[in-house]
């Protein structure tokens, strides 16, 4: 008779390391059956990457989820949602104004673009063209308020935009410049925030910086959630292996 297989090795590798990939997760086992570790991983309860095509897994109980739902470990992206298609429909049903692909992947770290085109193709979004760029909308009531408040923000980015005279540009350029590597990320986010919808490009654009970092500094604002402790110079420290996203 063959002796069953304890899920105990499989609970232990992942508490020691977090997350890890099927191959990973058969050796933990010492089993070639991959039917035998997804047996094991419903056992304990477990969760796929929205990132790296759902490659990665980890126990539910580990991840500590910000206040969007999402936690990142050697930036591997997990969602409290699920994979990418239920995430990225859930980020635009709860959106106050829906989501280009750009806006989107600005905040899952990830691209989008194929699984918000499925999205809509299943008819489980609305999508519409403005300005030449397609914007993902709720196919509930909550889909006109989102296109209404879409149309708010876009005439204050174009005001915004018009008002900024070549003499602010250059003011805001200088002082970003003055800052330390902490202090230009929040400073940028703090501009793009002003601009409303596409703000991150337009101040990525005018400070020579990622979008990435403009969007990163933003979130950082909005959530709050700022140490003043251990500020670093541009270059210095050591990167996280767990990133947090703030609400």
């Amino acid at each position: 008779m063959k002796t069953p297989i304890d899920a105990a090795p499989l609970r232990l590798f992942l508490e020691r390391e977090k997350i890890a990939t099927l191959a990973q997760l058969k050796e933990a086992l010492h089993t070639t059956g991959t039917m035998t570790v997804f047996r094991k991983l419903r056992d304990l309860g477990y969760l796929s990457s929205y990132s790296h095509r759902g490659s990665f897994y980890t126990l539910r109980e580990i991840p500590q989820f910000d206040g969007q739902g999402l936690w990142s470990y050697h930036s591997v992206w997990f969602s409290e949602h699920g994979n990418l298609i239920e995430t990225a429909r859930e980020f635009v049903e709860e959106s106050a104004s829906g989501y280009t692909v750009a806006e989107l992947e600005s905040l899952l770290d990830v691209e989008c673009k194929a699984a918000l085109l499925r999205l809509y193709q299943r008819q489980r979004l609305a999508r519409e063209q403005i300005d030449g760029v397609y914007v993902y909308f709720s196919l509930t009531s909550k889909g006109q308020a989102q296109r209404s408040a879409r149309a708010q923000a876009q005439c204050g980015m174009s005001r915004a935009s018009q008002g900024m005279a070549h003499e602010l540009k250059a003011a805001i350029v200088l002082f970003h410049s003055l800052l330390d590597e902490k202090q230009r990320r929040l400073y940028a986010g703090l501009e793009a925030y002003k601009l409303g919808h596409g703000g991150d490009e337009k101040i990525a654009q005018l400070l020579g910086i990622d979008r990435h970092t403009v969007a990163k500094g933003r979130r950082e604002l909005l959530g709050g959630d700022i140490s003043t402790q251990g500020i670093r110079q541009a270059g210095g420290g050591r990167k996280p292996q767990e990133k947090k996203r703030p609400e």
